[in-house]
């Protein structure tokens, strides 16, 4: 990404590859302590002396965490995006440096809401930063580059936290990960202008309620939250019983599964570098639109694959492909409705996608129950068909 020439008349000239670069490095710890519970939640079961339904509830505190983003965006507009990012990592810092020093389950709960707070704070400040600094026809690039910190936790992040664990304990990576995340904070602090945001402009509002009163107002908004809550909604309905319906229909081993899951990162990565290459060229609205329309139909035919397991990890690595470029490439897209509000129209989104997220977890359970892929795959189609519907209506007339 080239140096943007269009930086606040405070500051010198910035360098907005290196800034994205750096930021990121915080984005990809944050997004490997919001994964690796999963993984490993029989270890830290086992560490804690707690049981595993007791670990399921410190990964829920963590994902509720999206919700309480909603308070923080309107203070990104007018604090500054650097502030909300330095205020993010430290969190994480602190939290996993908690964790790791005193091994309680009390202590631990603490540390992950800490943990999730700070990407609540972090991602829509960082989001908002460069939709402030990147211009719009490289958006697309920007968001899909800073994207691939979520599937680089899967691919990378994951497995080091398991030699981390395997080499030392469990309590390994919580320290891992503080030690690393005082290390993005200077360098955000560094690299991140503290004029990064856009409170010195007459767009701004004066006030938080103010903030939100002109995210409701905006059509574009409001359709961009709806299309974050039901294409969430969507995914977590499929991906809390994939699982269980590739060791069903075909009696996968937990190290398949865990493959299963490698196939689902390559897929996200994939997503995540054709917004980077392609989104801009294409049209980002145009772009949200044909894929959204494309993982409808990804999740339709699902239920058709599950006699072959190639066939069942074809389709799962097509939809997730689909699923990501539509959320990264929307991403891009959102960062741009409301200018003068940029963090607080990202954090609305996050808020609505962790709604989105509990809501389909919680529907995925009784869907499986009631009638297996045949039914979680409709469903899920069902909800992006909304989630398309929301784009459609509220972007109509949307122009940048």
């Amino acid at each position: 990404m080239p140096q943007q020439p269009s930086a606040p008349a405070e500051g010198p000239p910035v360098n907005i590859a290196s800034q994205v670069g750096a930021a990121t490095f915080s984005r990809f710890l944050m997004n490997t302590t919001r994964r690796f519970p999963y993984p490993f939640a029989p270890v830290l079961s086992r560490g804690l002396g707690v049981p595993l339904t007791a670990v399921t509830s410190l990964i829920a505190v963590n994902q509720v965490t999206g919700l309480l983003s909603i308070f923080f965006g309107p203070l990104g507009d007018r604090r500054g995006y650097r502030v909300m990012m330095l205020l993010g990592v430290s969190m994480l810092a602190v939290g996993m440096a908690a964790a790791g020093f005193l091994p309680f389950y009390g202590v631990v709960m603490l540390a992950l809401f800490l943990a999730g707070l700070g990407k609540s704070i972090f991602d829509p400040a960082l989001q908002a930063f460069v939709g402030a600094y990147v211009p719009y026809h490289r958006r697309g690039l920007a968001i899909g580059l800073i994207e691939m910190s979520w599937s680089a936790a899967s691919l990378l992040g994951i497995p080091l936290v398991g030699l981390l664990i395997d080499s030392w304990n469990w309590r390994a990576p919580f320290f891992a990960i503080s030690g690393l995340a005082l290390l993005g904070f200077v360098i955000v602090a560094r690299v991140i202008p503290a004029s990064g945001s856009s409170q010195k402009t007459d767009r701004v509002p004066p006030g938080i309620k103010a903030a939100w009163r002109q995210l409701r107002a905006e059509p574009a908004a409001l359709g961009g939250l709806g299309f974050a809550f039901w294409v969430s909604a969507a995914n977590d309905n499929l991906f809390v019983v994939y699982g269980v319906w590739l060791e069903k229909s075909f009696g996968l081993s937990v190290v398949a599964l865990g493959l299963a899951t490698t196939v689902i990162g390559v897929a996200e990565l994939l997503g995540e570098g054709m917004t980077a290459s392609l989104a801009d060229r294409l049209g980002l609205k145009r772009s949200v639109l044909f894929s959204l329309s494309l993982s409808v139909g990804a999740y339709a035919v699902l239920p058709l694959l599950g006699g072959s397991l190639p066939a069942a990890l074809g389709g799962l690595f097509v939809l997730f492909i689909t699923v990501e470029y539509t959320i990264v490439t929307a991403m891009s897209l959102f960062t741009e409705v409301l200018p003068g509000a940029r963090a607080t129209m990202m954090a609305g989104y996050l808020a609505a996608a962790s709604l989105g997220r509990v809501a389909g977890a919680l529907l995925g359970g009784l869907v499986w129950s009631a009638g297996g892929m045949g039914a979680i795959a409709p469903v899920s189609a069902v909800l992006s068909g909304l989630a398309l519907a929301s784009m459609g209506r509220g972007f109509k007339h949307w122009r940048k």
